[in-house]
């Protein structure tokens, strides 16, 4: 099978086509780009300084690799590279990195939906879903199999820990905790995602683990130290637990457990 080429899209000189690409009309593929093989472009895409990997879809006035919305670039090269089986939809956007030689990262098997936007620096793992119009900050950190919500908006620099589903409508300041269900402004732990835990293969016994882990850390009768010391008496020999109470430990922005504050008020109080 050969590549399917619409005669008005444009393929700037340094761009490499692989084989059966699909490019419909007035796509711009233009320059450093690399598509592929398999991958399907749709009419009136822009894409440029990225790699896509094989067999992703981009639909129609997606934008990929855009300048970043960083004041501190100054126009040196960068990039964005999105893996395989991929699907970014209808008026996605994702920016190129900022800072020489850095890239915008999208794992493999990623789903973004219509209107998401992934800003500069952010990296995903495989396997994330943002539903429509979540928008991620800059530097931004995803975990593996994530599912955030239509609306959703995150904080540059944040994290968000594996397996994590935030609801639609949710923001966030402070990283959210792998493994958990989040919703609300803030965005606060409201227990297990019992059910993404599952369909990835995590086992019943882990997920108990897990789920009272959480129940620790979100607990008002513990402090986050004294609450890792009791999930460590009780779970120290499960994996996920272990990576739960590192991604906790090694926070630089914090994690939002407990519903202790106004978002708003924070916000104000911060600036002052």
């Amino acid at each position: 099978m050969t590549n399917q080429i619409h005669e008005t899209a444009i393929i700037h000189e340094s761009a490499k086509i692989g084989e059966n690409v699909k490019i419909g009309a007035y796509a711009v593929i233009g320059q450093d780009c690399t598509i592929e093989d398999g991958c399907i472009i749709g009419e009136s895409a822009n894409i440029q300084f990225a790699h896509v990997g094989k067999n992703t879809r981009i639909s129609p006035f997606a934008s990929i690799g855009g300048e970043p919305q960083d004041l501190g670039y100054k126009g040196e090269k960068t990039g964005v590279i999105i893996g395989e089986n991929c699907w970014i939809r209808e008026f996605s956007t994702i920016n190129r990195a900022s800072g020489e030689g850095l890239n915008t990262v999208i794992g493999n098997n990623c789903m973004l939906m219509a209107y998401t936007h992934v800003a500069h620096n952010c990296e995903l793992k495989d396997n994330v879903i943002m539903a429509n119009a979540a928008t991620l900050g800059g530097h931004c950190k995803v975990g593996f199999g994530v599912f955030l919500g239509g609306q959703s908006v995150f904080h540059q620099n944040l994290r968000i820990g594996d397996m994590a589903i935030v609801s639609g409508a949710s923001a966030a300041r402070l990283d959210i905790i792998p493994y958990c269900k989040a919703e609300g402004i803030p965005a606060i732990p409201k227990g297990l995602n019992a059910i993404g835990l599952k369909r990835k293969g995590v086992d019943k016994d882990s997920r108990d683990a897990i789920h009272k882990a959480i129940r620790l850390l979100t607990s008002d009768k513990y402090n986050t130290t004294q609450a890792i010391e009791e999930i460590r008496k009780e779970f120290s020999s499960n994996s996920y637990v272990e990576n739960l109470i590192n991604f906790v430990q090694t926070s630089k922005r914090g994690c939002t457990l407990k519903d202790n504050k106004n978002f708003f008020g924070s916000m104000e109080e911060s600036e002052e």
